[in-house]
């Protein structure tokens, strides 16, 4: 089979860690952008079924799209942070053995590619060109699944993941502020309904997983959640 026709047949495949990254990041941008859709509207229709003045709806989405975000940058930050930390010193104990023991290092990567199939010969002629070429490289991929020269930013993490909140949050809340307070319910559902129906469709599809199903759910989903915290801002709100 010619190089070219191989090519042609994977046409699509990830082969670039660098693509990869950013297909994580959008995904984890439109996971934000659904968290931002399914807390605001939620919140806003809950106050809205309570009977809440105008005013008050817009105090109430405001915290909540501020909360909300902060929350998100933060937990963001601090998860990426304790990724990175870990993998760091993944990275320096590595390090360290290849410079105490380079035989043995080399030893234990033949190893592991016999457990992937190869021969014990092939096996170490692998190794030992890998760690010709870039050793460190070679035992962080294949020993500890991570690439040393890639670690993931935690401020860029954050940032995307409240901007991301924050473009969500905003659509729900701006149809409940800008419609009129007959309608301001019906056309938050039916916005959210979109919005949710877009970042289900995305995410099945940035992850190659059926996007009905994941368009179906990511709704149901939200009905679900709108559903009942307008159930609780009625109660609550014949009780005042």
């Amino acid at each position: 089979m010619s190089s070219d026709s191989t090519t042609a047949e994977h046409t699509g495949e990830l082969h670039s860690k660098s693509t990869g990254g950013l297909l994580n990041w959008l995904r984890a941008a439109v996971l934000g952008a659904n968290d931002g859709v399914v807390s605001l509207s939620g919140l806003v229709i809950g106050v809205a079924a309570a009977g809440a003045s105008h005013g008050a709806i817009f105090t109430a989405g405001m915290a909540g799209l501020a909360a909300g975000a902060l929350s998100m940058a933060v937990g963001e930050y601090v998860s990426v942070s304790t990724q990175r930390d870990t993998e760091m010193a993944l990275i320096a104990k590595e390090r360290k053995e290849l410079a105490d023991d380079p035989e043995g290092e080399l030893l234990e990567l033949a190893g592991m590619y016999r457990q992937k199939g190869l021969s014990a010969d092939l096996a170490l002629e692998v190794a030992s060109q890998l760690h010709a070429h870039d050793a460190l490289a070679a035992h962080a991929e294949t020993e500890l699944g991570i690439d040393h020269e890639a670690f993931t930013n935690p401020w860029q993490a954050a940032v995307a993941s409240m901007v991301a909140f924050t473009v969500g949050a905003l659509i729900p809340l701006a149809a409940v502020l800008l419609t009129p307070p007959s309608l301001r319910i019906t056309l938050c559902v039916v916005a959210a309904a979109v919005a949710l129906a877009f970042t289900g469709f995305t995410s099945a599809k940035l992850g190659g997983a059926n996007p009905w199903r994941a368009l179906v759910r990511n709704i149901c989903g939200g009905m679900l959640a709108m559903a009942i915290t307008y159930g609780i801002g009625s109660i609550v709100g014949t009780q005042l």
